[in-house]
């Protein structure tokens, strides 16, 4: 299709060049919203390297006041919950799972964004999947707001 013909469609729908560069779609493929997603990715890449390092004073920076991580005996509602609830985790010398982002997907809004991939045990197999929901707090840093895990997928078949 032409710039021409679009220019026409674009015109018949009442819409102007300059709100169609400003649609959702258009925002998601410009440079600025690419540089969001990179800076949610290395946000949860340096999340997981919390628990690779045994650092959990680093690991709690990254939890929104008002978190929430749900788990085996439910929802850890507030950072104070999450840090109770997650310091057994960091005790002794070897993590007991790994994570890493393979999903990162940013509002064209640039203050919500989520993340997602794979959990792995001590060994490097996987295990499960995480979901986390990160916020662009008025800081200026990307914090959990929602945290999920879940076990491997255990389908028929494989």
């Amino acid at each position: 299709m032409t710039m021409r013909l679009v220019a026409a469609l674009l015109a018949l729908a009442g819409i102007g060049t300059a709100q169609a560069a400003e649609t959702p779609a258009a925002a998601a493929a410009s440079p600025e919203h690419q540089a969001l997603v990179e800076q949610v990715r290395a946000a949860e890449t340096a999340f997981a390297r919390t628990m690779a390092a045994r650092d959990f004073a680093a690991f709690c920076t990254f939890i929104a006041d008002e978190g929430v991580f749900f788990g085996g005996r439910g929802p850890q509602r507030g950072a104070a919950a999450v840090r109770v609830g997650w310091q057994k985790y960091f005790e002794g010398d070897e993590a007991p799972f790994s994570w890493r982002p393979e999903t990162v997907e940013v509002l064209a809004s640039g203050t919500l964004a989520l993340t997602s991939g794979p959990v792995f045990d001590p060994d490097g197999v996987p295990s499960g999947s995480f979901m986390s929901i990160w916020r662009l707090e008025p800081d200026g840093k990307w914090r959990v707001v929602f945290d999920r895990g879940c076990p491997a997928c255990v389908c028929p078949g494989q």
